[in-house]
Parts: structure tokens; sequence; C-alpha cells
């Protein structure tokens, strides 16, 4: 069973509809880790269930509570359908965006980050791709069902919350409560999780696994005040000088973690499994292309660039803060306080209980051995665990067969592992103990999280179609 040809033909033909619709979800500025946007966040989930209502779904929103004297945004929670004898697909998202940092003259026509930008196919706007788009995607499915008076081929259950870019506090114990106490979940037959992108900008993908995190920080303090370079410099332990020297001790350039005890918990791969590596379409050039043309990749052979993405782990270091900004000039202080973050993606075994006492204990180490005055802490800010699924599962046959029905047979989606982080996924298939499965819209130069990020209308409305398409193959499914 697939869907009918008067679904995509109406999805096709609505496209400025469907582009207006994500047009004012971006309009929102639903920044969830500016603690002065707190209530537009509000707003939104508030703007996005009478959305939903207007489509024929029934909807909650879930109160989470306070967090450090804020009121933590809704989850929405929305139910259309129930019927027994269907399968009920439980979907994912999130209304949240990151900040934006750039200023309102760069971005095209002068516009800002908030209002999209439609330009040579591609939208621009904060959350066009992560994750408003995508969400978008689902309520357009919903309409076209509504419009056409087509009866949806199963029972959906929404969940669509507002804090997943800032560690999605509350998120965990709602599932486990309702899991242990409630009935939202329970007719649930599989997952399906929409805030990821494809690999390349060519072909699609169906995401089996993610890595987890860990994310640190680690300050460092001297002095009482910050002090005068010329006047007390050679005179004092800099803390700059003892972060420089830390951060340069917990990964080689070449990505190796010299942390101890870290990458030997890794098994190497089997030689299938790098040829399967080897046998994805991906390309150096796609590097590339994502890199602005820089030619700064770690290896020239795909296999090793892919499994350093998807099966390794890795550490980053985000950034230092200190005293010194580019608009103070030629500043010349030591700075009193220094602090650094940066943040470790696991695979299995890893966890964060694992690193959290190897990673502190190893920078305290290596601190002692700088015989510096200063004083040193490492904070653990938070993580999740990583999370690998089932792949041969049928709800990935039917993704796959709703993704090569829209995008056409050459285009066969690759099977991957995603190197980014959402532990929600484990949470659901632990505590719902069902398939999980991660079906992106984007593509890999969306550009989530920077400045200019975008989604192509061909994404958004293809991307509306295969979601479409996805239920009736679930429908179809052999379990």
């Amino acid at each position: 069973m697939a869907a009918p040809s008067s679904f995509n033909d109406y999805v096709q033909n609505h496209t400025d509809a469907f582009i207006d619709r994500l047009r004012t979800a971006v309009a929102y500025k639903s920044v969830s880790g500016d603690s002065t946007m707190r209530q537009n966040l509000i707003d939104t989930g508030i703007w996005l269930k009478g959305e939903l209502e207007n489509l024929g779904v029934t909807v909650k929103l879930h109160d989470l509570g306070m967090q450090d004297d804020l009121q933590l945004p809704y989850l929405v929670l929305g139910s259309i359908g129930t019927d027994a004898s269907k399968k009920t697909v439980l979907v994912y998202g999130h209304y949240d965006v990151m900040p934006v940092t750039m200023q309102a003259n760069d971005w095209p026509d002068g516009s800002d980050a908030f209002i999209l930008d439609v330009k040579d196919d591609k939208m621009y706007g904060r959350g066009s791709t992560d994750d408003k788009g995508p969400v978008m995607g689902w309520l357009n499915v919903l309409e076209a069902h509504q419009r056409l008076q087509l009866p949806l081929p199963v029972n959906i259950r929404f969940l669509f919350e507002g804090m997943e870019e800032v560690g999605s506090p509350g998120l965990d114990e709602f599932i486990v409560n309702e899991v242990n106490n409630g009935d939202f979940f329970k007719e649930v037959d599989c997952v399906c999780i929409t805030d990821n992108y494809w690999l390349t900008t060519r072909r699609p993908v169906l995401t089996y696994g993610v890595r987890g995190i860990a994310y640190f920080t680690m300050d460092i303090t001297g002095a009482k005040d910050d002090m005068h370079s010329g006047l007390y410099g050679r005179m004092i332990h800099e803390p700059m000088t003892d972060m420089v020297k830390l951060l340069s001790k917990l990964v080689e350039t070449t990505g190796v973690i010299t942390v101890p005890d870290i990458e030997n918990q890794v098994p190497p791969p089997s030689d299938d499994e790098r040829e399967s590596y080897r046998l994805m379409d991906y390309q150096l050039s796609d590097l590339w292309k994502d890199t602005g043309g820089r030619k700064v990749e770690l290896s020239e052979d795909t296999a090793e660039l892919l499994m350093g993405r998807m099966r390794y782990p890795s550490l980053s270091i985000h950034g230092i803060r200190g005293t010194f900004d580019t608009n103070d000039g030629l500043k010349t202080i030591i700075p009193a306080n220094i602090s650094a973050r940066f943040s470790l993606r696991l695979v299995e075994p890893l966890t964060p209980d694992y690193v959290i006492p190897r990673v502190t204990a190893f920078l305290k180490a290596e601190f002692a051995k700088l015989n510096s005055k200063n004083e040193i802490e490492v904070k653990y800010e938070g993580g999740g665990l990583p999370w690998v699924g089932e792949r041969n599962h049928w709800n990935y046959q039917a993704a796959d067969a709703a993704t090569q029905a829209v995008w056409g047979s050459s285009l066969y989606p690759n099977y991957v592992r995603e190197g980014g982080s959402i532990p929600v996924t484990l949470t659901f298939s632990e505590k719902l103990g069902k398939n999980v499965l991660l079906l992106p819209m984007g593509q890999s130069d969306d550009g989530a999280h920077s400045s200019l990020e975008k989604l192509d209308v061909s994404n958004y409305i293809n991307g509306t179609r295969v979601f479409g398409e996805y239920l009736y193959q679930v429908a179809n499914a052999q379990t």
C-alpha cells in the first residue's frame, strides 16, 4: 500500500503554503539557551498546539515545571487515531533552536535569522532544518490528509519538546513516568525521529545509531583580579598558560584522544565493517564542500573519515572564555579566571559514567605536573549514552521503501551511524522497548547550528512526501 497520488499531488501543489507555515514557525524566537527568550519559547509550544488541533490532533501541553526559577517550555503531546487494527507510530521532534550570533546585515538580503529568506531553492532561517522544517513536514502531511479527506493509514502520537538544544531537562523523567503510570505510549509500535541530516547533498540516508556525549567545563583561577602583563608577566602563574598546556594534553592533532583508557576500549573494525564504510556514497569533495573548500581532512581514505565520524570516539575543544574580546583592542592583561569547554563524543562501550572520572583525574594529574599555584576545577555539565538500533527491523524497511518511492530507486538510502548525539533515542529504545528510526529531511550542507542555517525547498517538499509515504509503508509492513 503506497501513498495515493492525490497526496503527492497535494504536497507538490501547496509548496508556497507549506513554506509560509515554516516561515511562521521560524519567526518564533524559540532559543532554549537564552533565558531572556523563554516566553517566546513557551509561546511557540502554545502556537504548535493550536496548529495541530486545527489539523484534527488531540493535544495536551505537559508542564515540566521550573528550572533555575524559569518555567520550562511545554512538551507538546499529540494524538490522532485510535483504531486498534492499525499500527501506532510515535513521532519525535523539537521546536527550540540555537542562538544566533551573526549580525543582521550578514544574513541574505540584509534580513535576519528569524525571517525565513527563500533564495535559489534554499530557505535560510534559524530552525529551518533543525528542527522546525521537519516538524512542519509532519503538519503538512496531516493537512494533506485532512483536506483530501483521506484516513491516515496509522495512528500517530506526536512528542515535540522545547529544550532539546540544551539537554532536554525533564524529558527522560517524563518518558519513564509515562511508561510506568500513563497511557500515552501504550499502543506505540515504533518510533520515528526526524532530527538529523543526510551524509551528503545527493543521497538520502537512514540513521541507525548516534554517538553519546560527555560535556565538560574546566576552570582555572589565579590572582584575585586581572593583572597588567607588563608589570606582572613572569612574576605570577598565569591561568591562560596553564589552560593551554592542559588542553593540549587531551587530544592529538590527528584526533586521537590521549586521555588514558578511552581509545583502547573501542574494538577495531573488522575487514567487513571497514568495507561497508568504503562502499558508502561519500567522497572527499563532500567534506570539502562542508568545510567551504578548505582541505583540512585528517585522511584521504573516506572509510577512515566515516569511521572517525560514526564508530570512533572524538574529543573537541569548543573554546576558552576569559576577558579578551576582539572589540577590546590590544588588551594586554593577564586574566585572573579562565574557563574552557570541551566534549567527548562516545561510542559503545564508552559511557559518561566511564569517562567522567578518567577525564577529571587525568586533568588534575597533568595540572599537578605544572607545579602551578593556581586552582583548577573540572565540571561535568551533562551528556548522554550512545545508541545503535536494529537496522533490519520492519520500521527501517518501511522507511527504505518510502525513501525510494519518493527519491527514486537509484537514490536508495545509505544506512549510517551519525556522529552527533540525540540521547532520547536510547531512552525511547530502552524504556518503550520499540524500534527507533532516524529519518532525516535535510542535507549535509544545511549548516544546523551554524550562522547560515538553511533547508532546501526540494528537501522540504520531498521530505514531507517521504514522511507521508513512510506511514503507508509502516501500515503495510509485515511484523
